[in-house]
């Protein structure tokens, strides 16, 4: 299982932490944010292919900001695929 730690950009959440195994998200934490909003992102990929949530996740802007906190966890997840 690999666990880490991802550093926000741009929005109201400061970090997520996430665990992967087998190419499936098992676990998401955002730290910061709007609580239900992350919370509901959290529940809504666990079980989830990392693929899946990057193509449903990526883009998703909130209000006038270029990104959100559902785009981060795409960055985030795309970061860890650069990596692995």
């Amino acid at each position: 299982m690999d666990r880490f730690t991802y550093h926000t950009r741009g929005v109201c959440s400061r970090a997520i932490d996430i665990a992967i195994e087998d190419g499936i998200i098992t676990e998401v934490r955002y730290l910061g944010g709007c609580s239900g909003n992350t919370q509901g992102v959290a529940a809504l990929v666990r079980g989830m292919s990392v693929k899946d949530a990057i193509e449903r996740l990526s883009g998703i802007r909130c209000g006038f900001k270029s990104t959100s906190c559902p785009d981060q966890l795409a960055q985030a997840l795309s970061a860890y695929l650069e990596k692995n």
